[in-house]
């Protein structure tokens, strides 16, 4: 008697889900209206997080002095790299050759290691986010 109770128990519970299932079932379409001026920020913050302007992160040093230094070195980079953007950051009175915006520590080791190859002078740095005047 039980085993035909369980059945029926089983049989019921079955029919009861297969019902739910067939009448809860939905299908839409969803449609999102974005404003054109989305595009143009995300553009403009991925330009600015490579020029690491954005981001607390690291970046690697590879020089620190005078203006035409500066320029050598940064021409000696692009020339040996491509992977890793570089950019020549003023710190009155010196010129800074910066390479990179790395998101983690790790990650600017990792590049250190190569960079080092050429410049074994260069280490890395977890620049102060800059503060623009209100």
């Amino acid at each position: 008697m039980k085993f035909q109770h369980k059945v029926k128990i089983f049989s019921i519970s079955f029919l009861i889900l297969l019902y739910s299932e067939v009448s809860t079932a939905q299908s839409g379409t969803v449609t999102v209206n974005q404003d054109p001026k989305i595009e143009q920020l995300l553009s403009l913050k991925k330009s600015l997080e490579k020029e690491n302007k954005l981001t607390d992160g690291y970046t690697i040093q590879l020089y620190y002095g005078e203006l035409n230094r500066a320029n050598s070195v940064i021409k000696k980079y692009r020339a040996s790299y491509g992977t890793w953007p570089a950019s020549i950051e003023y710190e009155t009175p010196n010129y800074k050759v910066w390479v990179g915006n790395f998101a983690t520590r790790l990650e600017a080791d990792r590049a250190l290691l190569e960079i080092q190859k050429i410049f074994p002078s260069a280490f890395p740095l977890k620049p102060e986010r800059r503060k623009e005047p209100k």
